[in-house]
Order: structure tokens, then sequence, then C-alpha cells
């Protein structure tokens, strides 16, 4: 971070410290509402699939992971209970990674939980500030991903 005393350490690490300081809530609050064994690099496979399932291809291509590195986590989170293979209906030799019900309610907890540190950090912050800061981080993501800022 800073490299001289007094030095303010550049916005970017703030934002990854403010994001590791986030994940590390949201997984502590999971823990806590029973959610176990659900970690970071899980978020690869619940944020990108979809609602009636995915190929592992699609995880892959999604997450920016290799086939191997989400298979691994597929085959992680099938054993804690949060996701299943299926025989897919368009290509019965092919597999779908859907939620299971206790996935899909992890899924759900996650939403309310970041839902929730977003409430706190209006209430302790001020909404406007809160507002301030999502719509600045938004249009630094537009800046450089290319997207169109959101409303």
């Amino acid at each position: 971070m800073p490299t001289e005393p007094g030095e303010r350490p550049p916005l970017p690490a703030l934002l990854t410290r403010a994001k590791d300081l986030t994940i590390d809530l949201l997984h502590h609050r999971l823990e806590d509402q029973g959610f176990t064994g659900i970690r970071y690099r899980h978020g690869s496979v619940f944020r990108h699939i979809d609602d009636d399932g995915s190929r592992l291809t699609v995880l892959a291509e999604r997450s920016g992971l290799t086939k191997q590195a989400i298979g691994e986590l597929v085959d992680e989170l099938e054993r804690l209970g949060y996701v299943e293979r299926a025989a897919d209906p368009g290509d019965r030799r092919a597999k779908i990674i859907r939620l299971t019900a206790r996935g899909a309610e992890g899924q759900a907890a996650a939403a309310r939980i970041l839902v929730d540190i977003e409430r706190q950090w209006s209430e302790h912050l001020g909404a406007d500030r809160i507002a301030l800061l999502r719509s600045t981080v938004q249009d630094i993501v537009a800046l450089h991903s290319g997207e169109s800022p959101l409303a």
C-alpha cells in the first residue's frame, strides 16, 4: 500500500480492501445461517449459473476460469450439497450443473446479506454518499469495460 509515511493508498487498493472485507462478512453471515463451506472461489459458480442450470463450459467461459478449475469448484459444491449434475435435456451426452434447493437458498441468502450490508453502509455513512459511491464505481466499470453506465 503506501510507500511513504502519510502517503494515501491507491484507490484501487482501497476498493480491493473494501471488497475483501465485504466478502469476508458475507461468508461469516452465510456460515451463521447454516450455509457451511461456501468460499470466495465458489462465487465463480454461484454468480454465473443460470436459473435452469448451465453447462460446465458456459460456467468456465463466463467466469474466465478453465474447465478444469470450474470442474473442481463444481465437485466441491456438489459434495457440499449446493449443486448437482443432471443430463442436459437438449443433449443427453452433456451434463447441466444446477443449484439444488439448498444451493438456491444459499444464493438467495447471499443476495439478502449483500443488500443488508449496503443498507448498513447507508445508515452509517449516509444514503447520499453510498448512492454517489455506487454511481462512481459504475462509471469506473463502464469506463474500463466498454459497458454503458447503469442508471
